[in-house]
C-alpha cells in the first residue's frame, strides 16, 4: 500500500463484516466505515473543500472523526486534529497557523467558535437539529473521480504541545506514516483477529498505531473515552470489557492502572502486545510488569512526533540490578539513526551525543517552514551500548543547570526511583544564579513522607554531590498534562508563585 485510506479499502473487501471501530454509541464493521468515509469524501467535495486543503477537527472521539480522516484522505484533503478537551485560544492558533478552511465541531462548541475574531466555516457532527449539521448539506451522486494523490503528499498534520509558545504543525505525509505501520505490523505480527485499544487522542501520534495498524489488518480498534483515559479502575475494566489485544500507550498511564486499577491481578487474558512510549519508563515499575505478564510481548518505543518511533526496544527481561530505564534500542521504521557530537563527529560506543535520523518516518517539515531535507536532528541525547542499542539521556533542551553544573533530570530521578518508599518522582530546576535550588516532587508508596534527610543520603550513595536534591515536596500525585506526561511547567509554578 501506498496511501494511508487504501488500508481501510483493502480491509473492506477483505474483511467486511469485521467491526472496524467500537465507540461508546456501539460499533461499525468495515463496510460501513467504508461507506461513512466515502459520504465525507462526497461531503467535502460538496462544500467546495479540495485536495490539499485543511480542515480541523475539534470534536470528542467517535466512530465519525475515523471515517471523516479517512474521507478526507480520499479527497487529498489534510485533516489535523485539535485537543478536544484544550481551550479555544489554542485551536484559534492553529486555525490561524494551519490555514485550515472548515472545522468539525460539536453543537456544543458553537458558541466558543462564534466568538473567535476569524470565525471559520463550521460543520456539526453531533446534532442532527443544529443546521450546521452536516445532514443539511447536500450530497453529490458521487465522490466525483478519484484525485492523483501521492505517496509523499500531505496525509495530517500533528501539532506540538507549544506549551511556551505558538504550535508548530508537523506535517507528514502518506509515506511517513505507513513505513511505521508497516515496520509495526511486521514486527508485532499484528492480524485480523486484534482488538486495539485506542488510548491517545487523535492528535498524539501514539493514535497513527492503533487506527491504521487496525485498519491495515482487519482488525478492530475500540476508541477509549477521554472520560475513562485517566481512570485507572475503569481502564482496566474497558482493557476485559473489550477483550483488548493490543495496548499502547504512555508508561503514566500503565502505572495508574498498576497502582489503582488492578491491573496486575486483572489483566485479561486477550492481551497479547503492551506497548509504551512518550517518556521513560521507571524500571523499578516496569521489573514488576514485567515479571508479572511473562508471556506479554512487551516493547519500549521512540521518538518525537516529528519522526514517530525511530527505534525500538523489546523488553523481554529487565536486569535487577538496572537503576536506569531500559533502552531506547535500535532503528525501527525502516529509519537509519545514529549519535553525533556537537562538532559533528559521529559517536563512538559508549560516548555522549544528539540522536539523529534519517529514513522514511521523517516529517515533511513544520507546516508554513521549510521543508526537510535529509536527516533530522532529535534534540535527544543518547549513547550507544556494547550491544548496539542507544540508551535515552535526556533533551539538549531538558538539561539542568544548577550552581554551573550540568545535571542530566532522568540520573536524578531515576536514583529517587530507587528508594524503596518512593512510588514516583520529578524533578526540576526553581530559581536561577547562585540561588538555583534541585526540587524533587514526590509521591511515596505508603503515603508517608520521605523526610529531606533521608533523601540526601538516599541520592549521596547513587550520584555526586552536585546532583543531589536541595528541596522536596510530597505530593498525592504528579500533575499531568492532556497526553498523560508530567506537567513540569505545573510543578514549577508549585514552588515560584
Amino acid at each position: 500500500m501506498k496511501l494511508l485510506h487504501e488500508c481501510l479499502v483493502r480491509s473492506a473487501r477483505e474483511y467486511p463484516g469485521n467491526i472496524a471501530v467500537v465507540d461508546q454509541a456501539g460499533s461499525c464493521s468495515y463496510a460501513e466505515l467504508d461507506a461513512r468515509a466515502e459520504a465525507y469524501a462526497g461531503l467535502l467535495v460538496a462544500l467546495g473543500v479540495g485536495r490539499g486543503e485543511r480542515i480541523l477537527l475539534w470534536a470528542e472521539k467517535s466512530v465519525e472523526l475515523p471515517a471523516l480522516m479517512q474521507g478526507a484522505l480520499r479527497k487529498g484533503v489534510v485533516y489535523v486534529p485539535v485537543d478536544p478537551l484544550g481551550p479555544v485560544s489554542r485551536l484559534e492558533k492553529i486555525l490561524a497557523d494551519s490555514g485550515a478552511s472548515l472545522v468539525f465541531s460539536t453543537a456544543s462548541r458553537l458558541a466558543d467558535l462564534d466568538a473567535l475574531e476569524r470565525r471559520p466555516r463550521i460543520v456539526v457532527l453531533d446534532d442532527p437539529a443544529c443546521p450546521l449539521h452536516w445532514s443539511h448539506v447536500e450530497l453529490p451522486a458521487s465522490a466525483s473521480a478519484p484525485e492523483e494523490i501521492g505517496e509523499h503528499d500531505l496525509a495530517y498534520i500533528l501539532y506540538t504541545s507549544g506549551s511556551t509558545g505558538t504550535p508548530k504543525g508537523v506535517a507528514l505525509s502518506h509515506r511517513n506514516a505507513l513505513a511505521f505501520v508497516e515496520w509495526a505490523n511486521e514486527r508485532f505480527a499484528f492480524e485480523a483477529r486484534d482488538r486495539f485499544s485506542n488510548h491517545a487522542p487523535f492528535h498524539f501520534d501514539l493514535s497513527v498505531l492503533d487506527l491504521y495498524c487496525a485498519f491495515s489488518r482487519g482488525a478492530a480498534v475500540c476508541l477509549v473515552p477521554e472520560g475513562i483515559a485517566f481512570s485507572p479502575a475503569l481502564l482496566t475494566a474497558f482493557l476485559q470489557e473489550q477483550r483488548i489485544s493490543v495496548w499502547y500507550s504512555v508508561p503514566s498511564v500503565l502505572l495508574m492502572m498498576m497502582r489503582d486499577g488492578n491491573l496486575l491481578q486483572s489483566c485479561p487474558d486477550s492481551l497479547r502486545v503492551v506497548l509504551f512510549a512518550g517518556e521513560p519508563f521507571p524500571i523499578k515499575h516496569l521489573r514488576v510488569l514485567r515479571e508479572a505478564f511473562p508471556g506479554l510481548r512487551m516493547a519500549n518505543l521512540f521518538g518525537p512526533t516529528e519522526t514517530n518511533v525511530c527505534t525500538c526496544y523489546e523488553v523481554v527481561a529487565v536486569d535487577p540490578a538496572r537503576l536506569q530505564p531500559v533502552p531506547i534500542g535500535t532503528a525501527a521504521s525502516g529509519d537509519e539513526v545514529w549519535a553525533e557530537k556537537d562538532d559533528g563527529r559521529r559517536c563512538e560506543v559508549g560516548e555522549e551525543g544528539e540522536l539523529i535520523v534519517r529514513g522514511p518516518t521523517v516529517m515533511l517539515g513544520y507546516f508554513g517552514q521549510p521543508a526537510v531535507t535529509g536527516s533530522y536532528r532529535t534534540g535527544d541525547l543518547v549513547r550507544q551500548l556494547d550491544d548496539g542499542n542507544y540508551e535515552y539521556l535526556g533533551r539538549r533542551d531538558d538539561m539542568l543547570k544548577v550552581r554551573g553544573y550540568r545535571i542530566e533530570r532522568g540520573e536524578v530521578e531515576a536514583a529517587l526511583l530507587a528508594h524503596p518508599r518512593v512510588r514516583e518522582a520529578a524533578v526540576i530546576v526553581a530559581g536561577g544564579g547562585m540561588d538555583a535550588a534541585l526540587w524533587a516532587f514526590l509521591v511515596p508508596s505508603d503515603g508517608e513522607a520521605v523526610s529531606l534527610i533521608e533523601l540526601k543520603r538516599h541520592c549521596a550513595e547513587r550520584l555526586p554531590r552536585y546532583m543531589i536534591v536541595d528541596r522536596a515536596k510530597t505530593l498525592a500525585e504528579l500533575p499531568r498534562n492532556a497526553n498523560g506526561k508530567v506537567d513540569r511547567f505545573k510543578l514549577k509554578a508549585l514552588v515560584e508563585d
